[in-house]
């Protein structure tokens, strides 16, 4: 094993033995979790995305130049065979909770400090196993047998070496076991190191001040030509508290070894899922359902003995030969058993597909993802009248005619009055999420009709015909203008009958997408036939249509 370099302090009280703490680490840890749930080998280039920008990539992207920060063009410029997911932090967490449990099952008291990192105290654990070398490899082989999938491949950069999911550090402080567990690889069995005790300063002296993660009291301090934690631990306090203020005064005892956190055991969320497992995989939904039916029962009857209900759970299937597939459902009430079978059904189906499943299902589990206080849910004395009634039947017809089969109506920003709504199925959220569509609706849309909005909008556009006083269709020419004014107006490609036009506005260009060979430019017009009725017509490739009426 390899040690680490030594110091002659460690910052804690005089006369009492300093805390210590061992930390495991996981590297690219994000990227392990998004690759498993893909079902993408640990090996593949693959980058994980925010706001458009590389927040983690694996050790194979990196050698082909991709790096935190860069855009997603430039990434794939780079590695064209990069594959780019969105970036989920709730799957992390999800990801990493079997590696607590097995932490936690050998060592007790582990405390989460993200997704990938965890830490407890050394001392109970370095007694039991009989050393802090022998601790740290006890938990480094659960971890490894907890989470199989998540074995990296060789990494030129040094990060991971071959066959490691996680590294080790054990020090005097959180902070300094974590950078202990960060510091550069000198091979593959360096995978655990420890400063000894009352050494940690002398550890943390040599590293750079990025580690800190404060660029702009690095910039200052390298201004002041200090450019190590040895050189801004040598500072006095009080001047540093002074003109830095109380975060300063916090980085620099974290420079000097001392850590003012300590590490507080999690408290074990309570286990409120279910999972069912096929010796023989099963091919037939009816099969799936009914055997599915008792584990539902489960989860029910858990989250009534907890007072809870689940107004959000999430559905992991594991399919034979292809990986798992997940997906998180909502439901505009709570969930009893039934709608949880109902649930499990559809994502087996692919919401509404019957022909046939995608593969065999080897095993399923379910587990509430949001959860409220079952008084917040309960019924009045006299019941909820027909609020009541309402989700009762919409539940019903659902169960019936599949997920996708009850659709609810959502407001949104658009230009054309078509692409003003959205229809997300009962229970669920819009995409982007209820705020992203609410936000959108209230946005200026430049070149968007002004109000007031057409009290009908067609699901598809109806074939009109407009006409010139020569009898042949109205045109709109380079300039924007009619070629001819409008005189008379029918309904259908070649209607029997038409009736003159009584007034008109327009008309007004949409030019989308200009940027794309595939893009449309359209004309739209508004129009008052005899009977007084408006409609907004809209001119496409020497067609016109009625999109909308105003009654």
């Amino acid at each position: 094993m390899s040690r680490a370099r030594s110091a002659t302090t460690s910052g804690s009280v005089p006369g009492a033995e300093p805390p210590r703490v061992l930390l495991l680490w996981c590297p690219d840890w994000p990227v392990i979790a998004a690759a498993e749930a893909a079902g993408l080998p640990p090996s593949a280039p693959l980058a994980l995305v925010v706001k458009g920008e590389i927040f983690a990539c694996s050790a194979s992207a990196r050698r082909e130049g991709v790096a935190r920060g860069l855009r997603v063009r430039e990434a794939q410029a780079r590695c064209p065979g990069l594959t780019v997911l969105p970036y989920d932090a709730d799957l992390d967490h999800r990801a990493f909770e079997p590696v607590i449990s097995a932490v936690e099952a050998i060592v007790p008291g582990a405390q989460l400090v993200r997704p990938g990192t965890l830490a407890v105290k050394a001392r109970g654990p370095s007694r039991y196993y009989g050393g802090e070398v022998k601790a740290a490899e006890a938990v480094l082989e659960v971890v490894a047998a907890a989470h199989p999938a998540g074995q990296a491949d060789d990494d030129a950069d040094g990060v991971v070496p071959p066959g490691a999911i996680a590294r080790v550090g054990v020090a005097d402080s959180l902070f300094a076991a974590e950078q202990l567990a960060k510091a550069r690889m000198r091979g593959p069995e360096d995978v655990v190191r420890v400063v000894p005790a009352g050494r940690t300063r002398e550890f943390l002296a040599p590293l750079p001040l990025s580690v800190l993660e404060r660029p702009e009291l690095t910039t200052v301090l390298r201004r002041l030509g200090i450019d190590t934690l040895g050189h801004f631990a040598a500072l006095d306090a009080v001047e540093v508290r002074d003109r830095f203020g109380e975060d300063g005064e916090r980085l620099h005892a974290l420079s000097s070894g001392r850590d003012p956190r300590d590490v507080e055991a999690r408290t074990p969320p309570p286990d409120l899922g279910g999972e069912i497992v096929f010796e023989t995989p099963l091919d037939r939904v009816d099969q799936i359902a009914f055997a599915f039916r008792q584990v539902a029962d489960d989860i029910f009857d858990r989250l009534r003995a907890a007072t809870l209900v689940a107004t959000a759970i999430r559905v992991e299937i594991g399919l034979e030969d292809v990986g798992v597939r997940e997906r998180s459902w909502l439901h505009p009430r709570w969930f009893t058993a039934s709608d949880i079978v109902d649930r499990v059904r559809w994502q087996i189906q692919g919401n509404g597909r019957t022909e046939g499943l995608e593969a065999a299902v080897e095993r399923i589990r379910v587990e509430p993802e949001s959860v409220d206080a079952m008084s917040r849910h309960e019924q009045g004395l006299w019941g909820t009248g027909s609020d009541e009634r309402v989700h009762h039947g919409l539940s019903r017809v659902q169960s019936m005619v599949g997920h996708d089969g009850v659709l609810t109506a959502r407001l949104t920003g658009g230009r054309m009055p078509g692409q003003r709504q959205v229809l997300v199925p009962w229970g669920d959220r819009p995409p982007g999420g209820e705020k992203a569509v609410a936000e959108s609706a209230t946005l200026p849309w430049p070149g968007a009709i002004p109000g007031p909005a057409p009290s009908v909008v067609f699901p598809e556009p109806r074939p009109v015909v407009v006409i010139g006083p020569d009898g042949a269709s109205v045109e709109v020419d380079d300039r924007g203008a009619f070629t001819t004014p409008p005189v008379r107006f029918g309904i259908g490609e070649k209607p029997e009958r038409t009736s003159p036009v009584s007034a008109w506005a327009g008309p007004w260009p949409v030019s989308e997408r200009w940027w794309d060979t595939a893009a449309r430019s359209l004309q739209r017009v508004q129009l008052v036939d005899e009977a007084g009725r408006a409609w907004l017509l809209v001119l496409v490739a020497h067609r016109w249509w009625a999109e909308a009426v105003y009654d």
